[in-house]
């Protein structure tokens, strides 16, 4: 059964990549975008054995491209808006490159707002949709070392929950999806060392498509992610954010020394 069009950003690696699969199977034809031209050809072909329409549109969402997407969008049967793209960085605020910070608030808010902006429009006239906003398990508390990439991901959290209540009765569903460690090349990227527990991104994708068909507003892959967000509203925000920077500090200390 065709489901319609969905847009999924940063799809030619990891989750995202995982996503656009199992979307394919679902029965949704996709619009991908990444940066890499070669990688979203190679998904199209890879892709387009499931039997539906796959087409691409190479953009850099971090670089204003968001406009370019929301154009190629626009005239197609959009039911899923995927804001999957995003970047991190890991270390000491300070010693941290000031463009690789900002980076993270053009792509991993920026993006997701304008694209959001521009094609919910659309969802809304058709009376359905939804829109899956990948956030981090990381919006669950402050996380030194990650000040950024956590503090983005939070605003991820609080923009789909309160869209969510907007939405309430539109029929467009918003969820917000909280991965926890994931078997993905983030971490090359951000130069932080692999913590223990990976989740493969394939596993993430079947909760994340699992959570869609039950409406959930929050989808918390790890147990143990969940069980500690719990705990922090008993706890004052304060002692968590202490407990979190020694154990990521602990983390970043074993990486130094490695």
């Amino acid at each position: 059964m065709n489901r319609g069009f969905a847009l999924v950003t940063g799809a030619s690696r990891g989750i995202g990549a995982a996503l656009a699969a199992a979307l394919a199977r679902a029965g949704y034809d996709l619009l991908l975008t990444a940066r890499s031209a070669a990688d979203l050809e190679s998904q199209r072909e890879h892709l387009q054995k499931s039997g539906g329409e796959v087409r691409i549109v190479c953009a850099d969402l971090a670089q204003g491209g968001a406009g370019q997407v929301t154009a190629a969008a626009a005239n197609l049967p959009l039911t899923l808006l995927v804001n999957n793209a995003g970047v991190g960085s890991f270390g000491e605020f300070t010693l941290l490159p000031g463009e690789r910070e900002l980076e993270q608030v053009r792509l991993n808010l920026e993006a997701t707002i304008a694209l959001t902006h521009g094609l919910l429009p659309q969802m809304l006239r058709a009376g359905r949709g939804a829109i899956l906003n990948v956030a981090s398990t990381a919006a669950l508390q402050p996380v030194p070392y990650m000040a950024t990439y956590a503090a983005t991901k939070v605003f991820l959290l609080h923009f789909s929950l309160a869209l969510r209540e907007e939405l309430r009765g539109s029929g467009i569903h918003v969820m917000a999806l909280c991965p926890g460690p994931t078997r993905t090349n983030f971490f090359a990227a951000s130069h932080s060392p692999l913590p223990p527990g990976l989740q493969s991104a394939e596993a993430v994708a079947a909760l994340a498509l699992r959570g869609l068909r039950q409406r959930k507003a929050v989808v918390i892959c790890q147990p143990r992610a969940a069980a500690l967000s719990a705990l922090e509203r008993l706890l004052p925000r304060t002692t968590v954010t202490h407990f979190a920077g020694k154990v990521v500090g602990a983390w970043k200390n074993s990486k130094s020394s490695s």
